[in-house]
């Protein structure tokens, strides 16, 4: 396996209770969370206070977060900043409580036909968080996504040339790449430098289904096999998106799952798969 890396997710895939989140972690030897559904509430719509008691109920469990998986930059470039820019600093507010400095977030969804158009906004607006966040030491983690102006390698290039430093970093999602028509093997020479910080989840290049790691156009072996010898350090996110995945019984659980995976089953399947890659390399 790597050395210096540890296993984290989105946990809120396995179930909405924390407390089950955290007991399935449990089971899998795991003890981080990104951070994004919390008991049926998005995490950074809880208050100060109300994170505190998150934060114990992690604690006493032996529990930290890698990560806010919050939903920052996960607007439309044409609607109203103010009220998000607030909502930004309610969740470097979080970030401190829940003494993580990382925060994932994205940069807006722009018309697809003429996003060029929207680059100066968008760069804009990324700077405002890039100059709050440092003032906060906190760091901004970069997920490529379908449909924001970074969806594909060069639009994340442009944005990571401009920002790119102690507080600015990329998150690489090799499922989302490969939505988005991607090549992930081109995204991660261009990306490479940049990178901080990997989702773990791959996909199908004809209709973009998601499977788990290893199991489509993705190229997880052999880019994991390259963060290796380029000497990556930090954390592997599993994000599986596999509750309807219904395939590959070799992956299954004493051949039990069925048609329509639960949150637990989907996300044991999704580690299993992660790990095997794992020990292989």
């Amino acid at each position: 396996m790597f050395e210096n890396i540890a296993l984290t997710g989105f946990a809120d895939e396995i179930a909405a209770s924390l407390d089950t989140q955290m007991q399935v972690l449990e089971k899998l030897h795991m003890n981080y969370i990104e951070m994004r559904g919390v008991d049926g509430r998005n995490f950074v719509e809880y208050s100060a206070a109300e994170a505190k008691e998150i934060r114990k109920r992690l604690e006493d469990r032996g529990f930290a977060l890698s990560a806010v998986g919050s939903p920052i930059g996960k607007i439309g470039i044409t609607e109203d900043f103010a009220p998000h820019m607030e909502l930004f600093k309610h969740t470097v507010e979080l970030a401190h409580i829940m003494e993580t400095p990382n925060i994932r977030m994205f940069s807006f969804y722009v018309p697809k036909e003429n996003a060029a158009v929207y680059k100066g906004q968008v760069m804009e607006r990324l700077g405002q968080f890039v100059d709050y966040a440092a003032a906060g030491g906190i760091v901004l983690l970069h997920e490529n996504e379908k449909g924001i102006y970074g969806e594909m390698a060069e639009g994340c290039l442009e944005i990571l040339k401009c920002f790119a430093g102690e507080h600015f970093k990329a998150v690489f999602d090799f499922a989302n790449f490969v939505q988005a028509g991607q090549d992930t093997l081109e995204a991660y020479e261009l990306l490479n430098p940049y990178i901080a910080y990997i989702h773990v989840k791959d996909a199908i290049f004809k209709d973009g289904s998601v499977v788990p790691a290893g199991y489509g156009d993705g190229n997880v072996k052999e880019i994991l096999r390259c963060l290796k010898a380029d000497g990556y350090s930090g954390y592997l996110s599993l994000e599986p998106h596999l509750s309807d995945f219904t395939g590959f019984s070799s992956l299954e659980k004493d051949g039990k799952i069925g048609k329509k995976l639960s949150g637990e089953e989907a996300f044991t399947l999704a580690h299993d798969a992660l790990v095997k890659i794992l020990e292989t390399i």
